[in-house]
């Protein structure tokens, strides 16, 4: 019974007032859902899926028809031209590092137009940390573009696109450790078009970590040329163990595929590491799961504004990723809000979580997650820096049940330290 799992009543009644308010919000996720399980199963029919695609792949992983099948998929789902979607893909900081460096060469330059990347992309561009192998340390520039009010400064774009040769637009899709706004398909689009009248050729990159089918529409649909993301999130649904993926143009896809693995090998090699399965059951799974994500999401945006906690986006904001804020008032209520987190999750609800150090990251985090593969953010998980103005960042939930319960135990956790 709900009582065992000890959560407040005071919660309970109000999850209750919630979701009556929420049910017409709730069904804008179902009816995206269906649209997006449209995608999938189409995509799946197309390519003729059957039970011997999921088949391991040993050695050099040469001629593997389920591995060959499955970008295909994501070729479709993405109305891209290629794809590669591999477990030898570590992360989406993997994914996005074997982008850039397939796609830019000595004196090129990388523009950012959604201002400050994520803390792990900064060691990869060289703004931190002292690697001998970032992009700067190899000879391409680096610059970025601020938003103005969450939006592209469409004006400045324009003007720098006209200065001089830009190679890639960069563009992240999530907040990040950031609070602004992420960004939406319609923005995207706008800012794709304009682009495009100044350069046909610059190649418009879209970091998706987050966004996967959380609206009807991809980046790809809507100009850009490659598309980046990982199975650790959205599409992986808990079910992938590992991996990542990119897709887009033919011809950039090659580049990466080769900056993968080797010149001249590209996509021929790469053994499926019995993954094919996990992967297929994944996208499978992706819009539905997405759709329990939005809808916990959402919940605990209504409960923590009630509470008085500053949140964004707001219950009834337009959604354009699986990310929920909440700014907590101190470094200690951040550490127990996410220690609350912790005690919701399915794995380890028991252990004390303690800041530390994280690879890639500048500040000690708290990060709570119980989740069965482990570090998934498609699983209720929740993470912080330890730095003012100490904002937690939620996400995931392989179902709304276990995200909404997550959410109660966590809140009542929150009320009993006070």
């Amino acid at each position: 019974m709900i009582n065992d799992l000890n959560i407040s009543n005071d919660l309970l009644e109000l999850t209750k007032q919630a979701e009556q308010e929420l049910q017409p919000i709730f069904a804008q996720f179902e009816e995206t859902c269906l649209l997006n399980s449209a995608k999938v199963l189409s995509a799946l029919h197309q390519v003729k899926l059957n039970a011997t695609d999921f088949c391991e792949n040993t050695g050099y992983g040469y001629f593997d028809l389920g591995r060959d099948k499955l970008e295909q998929v994501y070729s479709l789902i993405f109305k891209a031209e290629d794809a590669l979607v591999r477990p030898q893909i570590m992360s989406g900081t993997h994914a996005l590092s074997i982008t850039f460096f397939g796609l830019l060469k000595y004196g090129d330059t990388l523009l950012s137009i959604s201002g400050e990347p994520y803390d792990s992309l900064k060691s990869i561009i060289g703004l931190s940390g002292n690697s001998r192998n970032s992009l700067i340390a190899h000879g391409i520039k680096y610059e970025q573009i601020d938003l103005v009010n969450d939006d592209f400064d469409i004006e400045k774009i324009v003007n720098r696109l006209q200065q001089s040769k830009v190679k890639m637009v960069e563009i992240q899709r999530s907040r990040g450790y950031s609070d602004r706004l992420s960004l939406s398909i319609d923005k995207i689009e706008k800012v794709c078009k304009k682009i495009r009248e100044v350069d046909k050729d610059v190649i418009i990159m879209v970091d998706n970590c987050y966004g996967d089918f959380v609206e009807t529409r991809e980046p790809i649909e809507v100009g850009a040329d490659v598309l980046v993301g990982s199975l650790m999130k959205n599409l992986g649904a808990g079910q992938a163990k590992t991996g990542g993926y990119v897709v887009g143009k033919s011809e950039y896809v090659h580049d990466i595929a080769e900056r993968f693995s080797a010149p001249c090998v590209a996509k021929d090699i790469g053994a499926n590491l019995n993954q094919l399965l996990s992967f297929y059951k994944g996208i499978y799974h992706a819009p539905s799961v997405v759709c329990s994500c939005l809808k916990t999401m959402a919940l605990a945006s209504y409960l923590l504004e009630k509470l008085g906690y500053t949140v964004s986006p707001r219950y009834n904001d337009f959604r354009t990723d699986i990310v929920q804020t909440v700014q907590l008032h101190s470094a200690n209520e951040l550490i127990e809000f996410c220690r609350g987190i912790q005690k919701g999750v399915a794995l380890e609800n028991f252990v004390t979580l303690m800041p530390s150090e994280m690879p890639g990251y500048p500040h000690q985090e708290i990060m709570a997650s119980g989740s069965f593969i482990n570090g998934s953010t498609i699983e209720l998980s929740c993470d912080g820096p330890i730095t003012p103005p100490y904002t937690a960042y939620m996400q995931g939930s392989l179902t709304y049940e276990y995200g909404k319960l997550g959410i109660l135990i966590s809140l009542t956790h929150l009320q009993n330290q006070k």
